[in-house]
Protein backbone atom coordinates (compact mmCIF):
# COMPACT_ATOMS: atom_id res chain seq x y z
CA UNK A 1 0.00 0.00 0.00
CA UNK A 2 1.62 3.48 -0.90
CA UNK A 3 0.84 6.74 1.28
CA UNK A 4 0.91 9.82 -0.07
CA UNK A 5 2.28 12.92 1.79
CA UNK A 6 1.09 16.46 1.67
CA UNK A 7 2.56 18.88 -0.18
CA UNK A 8 2.96 22.94 -0.78
CA UNK A 9 3.20 24.32 -3.67
CA UNK A 10 3.26 28.24 -4.62
CA UNK A 11 1.65 28.83 -7.89
CA UNK A 12 0.80 31.78 -9.14
CA UNK A 13 0.51 33.61 -6.00
CA UNK A 14 -1.31 30.71 -4.40
CA UNK A 15 -0.75 27.48 -1.91
CA UNK A 16 -1.86 24.07 -3.18
CA UNK A 17 -1.75 21.40 -1.16
CA UNK A 18 -1.11 18.24 -3.29
CA UNK A 19 -0.54 14.71 -2.12
CA UNK A 20 2.23 12.98 -3.54
CA UNK A 21 4.30 9.90 -2.96
CA UNK A 22 7.38 10.22 -1.36
CA UNK A 23 10.14 9.43 -3.80
CA UNK A 24 8.40 11.67 -5.92
CA UNK A 25 8.54 15.10 -4.17
CA UNK A 26 11.41 17.06 -5.89
CA UNK A 27 9.85 16.03 -9.13
CA UNK A 28 6.58 17.56 -8.01
CA UNK A 29 8.29 20.97 -7.00
CA UNK A 30 9.69 21.06 -10.08
CA UNK A 31 7.06 20.81 -11.91
CA UNK A 32 4.99 23.49 -9.93
CA UNK A 33 7.83 25.77 -10.04
CA UNK A 34 8.04 25.31 -14.05
CA UNK A 35 4.12 25.75 -14.16
CA UNK A 36 4.34 28.72 -11.96
CA UNK A 37 6.99 30.12 -14.02
CA UNK A 38 4.64 29.53 -17.34
CA UNK A 39 1.86 30.94 -15.70
CA UNK A 40 3.90 34.18 -14.74
CA UNK A 41 4.77 34.68 -18.35
CA UNK A 42 1.09 34.32 -19.76
CA UNK A 43 0.24 36.82 -17.58
CA UNK A 44 2.94 39.15 -18.24
CA UNK A 45 1.92 38.93 -21.81
CA UNK A 46 -2.10 39.19 -21.07
CA UNK A 47 -2.44 41.66 -18.24
CA UNK A 48 -5.81 41.24 -18.18
CA UNK A 49 -6.78 37.95 -18.67
CA UNK A 50 -8.08 35.90 -15.81
CA UNK A 51 -6.23 33.36 -13.93
CA UNK A 52 -8.58 30.45 -15.24
CA UNK A 53 -7.70 31.44 -18.64
CA UNK A 54 -3.69 32.26 -17.65
CA UNK A 55 -3.73 28.35 -16.47
CA UNK A 56 -5.37 27.07 -19.49
CA UNK A 57 -2.59 29.33 -22.15
CA UNK A 58 -0.01 27.99 -19.84
CA UNK A 59 -1.09 24.21 -19.90
CA UNK A 60 -1.62 24.71 -23.75
CA UNK A 61 1.86 25.84 -23.84
CA UNK A 62 3.00 22.96 -21.81
CA UNK A 63 0.81 20.37 -23.76
CA UNK A 64 1.96 21.72 -27.38
CA UNK A 65 5.86 21.62 -25.74
CA UNK A 66 4.89 17.98 -24.65
CA UNK A 67 3.53 17.02 -27.91
CA UNK A 68 6.42 17.69 -30.04
CA UNK A 69 8.79 16.32 -28.08
CA UNK A 70 6.68 12.85 -28.30
CA UNK A 71 6.85 13.42 -32.17
CA UNK A 72 10.61 13.98 -31.69
CA UNK A 73 10.87 10.78 -30.11
CA UNK A 74 9.14 8.86 -32.29
CA UNK A 75 11.14 10.22 -35.48
CA UNK A 76 13.86 8.88 -33.14
CA UNK A 77 12.68 5.87 -32.25
CA UNK A 78 11.94 4.97 -36.32
CA UNK A 79 15.23 6.48 -37.41
CA UNK A 80 16.61 3.92 -34.73
CA UNK A 81 14.57 1.48 -35.35
CA UNK A 82 15.50 1.58 -39.45
CA UNK A 83 19.60 1.74 -38.42
CA UNK A 84 19.58 -1.50 -36.38
CA UNK A 85 17.24 -2.88 -39.37
CA UNK A 86 20.06 -2.06 -41.85
CA UNK A 87 22.53 -3.60 -39.22
CA UNK A 88 21.28 -6.72 -39.08
CA UNK A 89 20.89 -7.21 -42.66
CA UNK A 90 24.59 -6.66 -42.76
CA UNK A 91 25.31 -8.21 -40.13
CA UNK A 92 23.06 -11.45 -41.53
CA UNK A 93 24.75 -10.82 -44.93
CA UNK A 94 28.17 -10.96 -43.79
CA UNK A 95 27.91 -13.99 -41.45
CA UNK A 96 25.13 -15.84 -44.00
Amino acid sequence: MSSSEPVNVHILDREYTIGVEPGERGSLMAAAKLLDTRMRAVRGAHRMASADRIAVLAALNLAHELQQLRDQQAAQDSELARTLGDLHRRLDGWLG
